[in-house]
C-alpha cells in the first residue's frame, strides 16, 4: 500500500480551496493509505471528509518548542511516506522535506523535490489554479468537483425562517482593513426586505450587535456555528454577503449565492472565493464602499 502525505496547515480560506485538490489526491491514489498534516482548528473538518485515512494535528509546532519539533520529526521519518503533496507551500512545510527524509517523492517548492512545483509564474496565480497546476506538475490530471455532501448538520437548535440573508462581517483581527464596518453592515440590513443571520466568531459579537440594533430581525449566529453548521446554514440561505474571511469560502463552496468584498489589503484575482455562483465587489478603501453598491449586487437567488 502506497502511502501518501498531504500538508495543508491553514488557513481556513486556503482549506476550503484546497478541497479540490484533495479530492484529485484521492482519486488519483484510490488505493493508498493517505494521511493529512495540518493543525488543530481544522483536523474534525478533515476527519468528517472522505479524502483522507488519517489526520495528524500536529503540523505546527513552534520553533521554541523542542519537544514539539522532534516529536513530528520521529513522526513524519516514521511513516516511511512514498510520496508527499506539500499545498502549503512554504518556508516551513518545505523544510519539513528534511524531516519526512529524501527517500519520498515531494511535490511542493522544497529545495531538491522530485516533483517540483516549477512555474515561474506560480505565486500570479490564484490559490486553486495554483495548486491545480502544481499536481498537473506531479502526474495528476483528473481533477473530480469535490463532493461536500458531507459537510452538513441540523440546524433545528437555530430557528431560522424560511427566507433570509446570509452577512459574515468578521475577518482576520491582525488584518482590519479587510473588513466592511460594522456600520455598514447594519445598514445594509436595515435596508432589506427579510432578515439576515450574522455567522463569525465570538470576536464578530460586538459587529453582530451593531447589527441587530438597527435590524431587530437579524439572528445573530457568532460563535455558535461549526464549520459543518456554517455549510448548511449556507444551502438554505437566499444569498451571503461577507468579507474575504475563511466563513465566506465555505459559503461560496456550499453553492450559496455570495458576494464577497474586496479591499486594497487582499488580492481577489489571488485568493477570491470560489463557488458555482461567487462574485466579488473590489474597492479600495474597502472601508468607503456604497452600501447601495453592495446592495445592488446581492446575488439573485
Amino acid at each position: 500500500m502506497r502511502r501518501i502525505l498531504v500538508i495543508r496547515l491553514g488557513a481556513l480560506g486556503d482549506f476550503v480551496q484546497s478541497f479540490g485538490p484533495f479530492a484529485a489526491i484521492r482519486a488519483h491514489h484510490p488505493g493508498a493509505r493517505i494521511t493529512l498534516l495540518t493543525t488543530k482548528p481544522f483536523a474534525d473538518l478533515a476527519r468528517r471528509s472522505p479524502w483522507f485515512d488519517e489526520v495528524w494535528e500536529d503540523g505546527r509546532p513552534s520553533w521554541s518548542d523542542p519537544r514539539g519539533l522532534v516529536s513530528l520529526a520521529r513522526r513524519l521519518r516514521g511513516a516511511r511516506f512514498d510520496r508527499v503533496y506539500d499545498l502549503q507551500t512554504s518556508a516551513r512545510s518545505s523544510r519539513y522535506r528534511w524531516l519526512v527524509g529524501h527517500g519520498a517523492e515531494w511535490s511542493g517548492i522544497a529545495p531538491g523535490a522530485s516533483h517540483p512545483h516549477a512555474n515561474p509564474r506560480r505565486d500570479a496565480l490564484h490559490t486553486v489554479d495554483r495548486q491545480r497546476d502544481q499536481l498537473e506538475m506531479a502526474g495528476i490530471h483528473d481533477f473530480p468537483a469535490p463532493a461536500l455532501d458531507w459537510l452538513d448538520a441540523d440546524l433545528s437548535r437555530f430557528g431560522l425562517p424560511d427566507r433570509f440573508g446570509l452577512l459574515i462581517p468578521g475577518a482576520s483581527p491582525l488584518r482590519p482593513l479587510k473588513r466592511w464596518p460594522a456600520e455598514r453592515f447594519a445598514e445594509l440590513a436595515a435596508g432589506l426586505d427579510l432578515p439576515v443571520a450574522i455567522i463569525g466568531g465570538l470576536a464578530e459579537r460586538d459587529i453582530a450587535a451593531t447589527i441587530l440594533t438597527a435590524s431587530p430581525k437579524a439572528i445573530d449566529l457568532t460563535g455558535r456555528t461549526s464549520f459543518a453548521e456554517i455549510a448548511a446554514i449556507a444551502r438554505k440561505a437566499l444569498w451571503a454577503v461577507g468579507n474575504d474571511t475563511g466563513p465566506t469560502h465555505i459559503v461560496a463552496a456550499a453553492g450559496c449565492p455570495t458576494l464577497a468584498l474586496f479591499g486594497g489589503d487582499s488580492d481577489p484575482a489571488l485568493c477570491a472565493p470560489r463557488g458555482a455562483a461567487a462574485q466579488v465587489i473590489r474597492h479600495v478603501p474597502l472601508a468607503a464602499l456604497p452600501v447601495a453598491q453592495v446592495r445592488a449586487a446581492i446575488p439573485a437567488p
